[in-house]
């Protein structure tokens, strides 16, 4: 099994969790776990599973002006919000705007504030439904991971992450990807 993990992260939250989903998957098969962009379009063509993730902005996926707004948050004298090192590459929105069909599998999660999501908004499902649009076959429903107010995940956030990716694992082994269910197939 070929997994690959696409995150956006602003302060680092949502890339620790992709590198936990990526630990639950590992046991599975080959594992990469890249940034927006690092994520070229012939990283996935060999992919039985694309997880992707970014946070929530705004009730959704981020945006230009979201970014730009969480960068300045950062620099503001006495923040002590620290930007990942990949957050002023793209957005997972402009990239999935981007991408063509992809035969796979795939997953999609976010982190965003605790609470209702009616209230908070949920990035993944709008990544979901993206990924979808691309010929992708969800495995799992999206999930949320949660952030606190001081931009800390809440304990066991990361935990929770890893059962998940071995959860995709589980389900991806047992059904098979669609690309290889396809493959399979006599002419």
């Amino acid at each position: 099994m070929r997994a690959v993990i696409v995150y956006e992260s602003m302060y680092g939250n949502t890339r620790a969790i992709a590198d936990a989903i990526g630990e639950g998957l590992r046991a599975a098969g080959d594992v990469r776990v890249v940034p927006v962009a690092e994520a070229g379009p012939g990283l996935l063509g060999q992919a039985d599973l694309v997880v992707v993730g970014g946070p929530t902005h705004a009730h959704s996926m981020s945006r230009p002006a979201t970014r730009t707004a969480a960068m300045e948050a950062s620099r503001k004298a006495g923040s002590q919000l620290r930007l990942d090192p990949a957050a002023s590459g793209p957005g997972v929105r402009d990239w999935l705007g981007a991408m063509g069909q992809v035969d796979a599998a795939c997953a999609a999660f976010d982190t965003r504030i605790a609470g209702p999501a009616v209230l908070t908004g949920r990035a993944s499902k709008g990544i979901a439904s993206l990924l979808q649009r691309h010929g992708l076959t969800a495995l799992a429903s999206p999930e949320s991971f949660l952030v606190t107010k001081a931009n800390e995940l809440y304990p066991g956030q990361a935990e929770r992450a890893r059962e998940w990716g071995a959860l995709l694992a589980q389900r991806l082994l047992a059904e098979g990807s669609p690309a290889r269910v396809r493959r399979a197939e006599p002419a």
